[in-house]
């Protein structure tokens, strides 16, 4: 396992190479498991390259093209093309009692809003392949991170994620003058954590993400995008399940480190593309801490809950 050495600090991102999962024998495979879990199907770079081109693509259709797939109103779901200003991003929890009934009163829409073939043909068939391949790489990530933890049954958190309620997303950070960065007049993404199980995020080589350490809060780490890499997060309801045996991660958005990401006298960062894939339990599944998780000297912290009603919750109070 390699690791990425953040500037001063001792804090390093570990890489882990997972293309070689389906191949190795049993061994090995507990080896990279464990280097998963304790960090904590390749998606090919041909098809990664594709996917980025797509979603280029897409920005760069005319505003009145993309707003014919508009995102519905309200929080409860994404779908859809998100207009700038939309989402503004806050890390808030809340589990108010009044919120929850509030929220379990709220109708699932989950059909996707597509543009029209004719407007852009191809993508609906591209991006609809691709999320399925995206969900085939997470399976055999939860499974390693089963095996990793030790659990009596790896592939345990398989039987609560059929796919059905991931979410992929195309990312695009239009150019911005630094200064209105560095002065916090405008964010490119507050810090926040994601709230399913894992997600996975491919990005371009601009630069810009960070993720806070977690033995230092408030500290940010600046994660160097390397190419078809997956940078892969854990979400707040694998926390939960795993009793905080596995963190959810503060990650935020800022200014790319490199000053060749800046041009003209107003210093205008480069436009940032990332793809990310979250990766969340069925809407019906029960959240309840694991029994491998859970001890006499390690009590359980978490009430259990179900999916479609935290997420529900999160959504209504992160998207203000």
């Amino acid at each position: 396992m390699e690791s990425i050495q953040k500037e001063s600090s001792q804090v390093s991102i570990p890489i882990i190479d997972f293309s070689k999962w389906s191949s190795i024998t049993p061994a090995e495979r507990n080896a990279v498991a464990k280097e998963l879990a304790d960090a904590c199907h390749n998606v090919g770079p041909e098809l990664l390259e594709e996917a980025f081109g797509w979603s280029k693509r897409l920005f760069d259709l005319k505003t009145e093209d993309k707003m014919k797939a508009p995102h519905p109103p309200g929080p409860t779901v994404h779908r859809g093309y998100s207009w700038p200003g939309l989402e503004k991003v806050s890390q808030v929890i809340s589990e108010d009692m009044e919120v929850g009934e509030k929220l379990r009163a709220t109708v699932d829409c989950k059909p996707n809003v597509w543009l029209p073939e004719e407007v852009f043909p191809g993508f609906r068939k591209f991006m609809t392949d691709f999320y399925w391949e995206c969900s085939k790489a997470s399976q055999e990530i939860l499974k390693a991170i089963g095996t990793g933890m030790g659990l009596g049954d790896p592939e345990f958190m398989l039987k609560f994620h059929s796919g059905h309620n991931n979410q992929l997303r195309l990312l695009h950070y239009p150019p911005i003058p630094a200064a209105q960065l560095e002065s916090e007049q405008s964010a490119r993404m507050p810090a926040h954590s994601d709230w399913g199980s894992i997600t996975m995020l491919f990005q371009d080589d601009c630069g810009g993400l960070e993720v806070e350490n977690q033995h230092v809060p408030g500290q940010f780490v600046k994660v160097t995008p390397l190419k078809n890499v997956i940078v892969m997060n854990i979400g707040d309801l694998l926390m939960r399940w795993s009793n905080d045996y596995l963190k959810s991660t503060l990650h935020r958005v800022t200014l790319p480190p490199a000053e060749d990401r800046f041009t003209g006298s107003e210093r205008m960062t480069r436009a940032r593309y990332s793809i990310p894939y979250f990766i969340s339990p069925d809407v019906d599944a029960r959240i309840e801490v694991m029994s491998e998780c859970a001890s006499e000297s390690n009590p359980t912290k978490y009430e259990p809950v179900i999916q479609r009603e935290y997420r529900l919750m999160r959504a209504k109070l992160q998207y203000v």
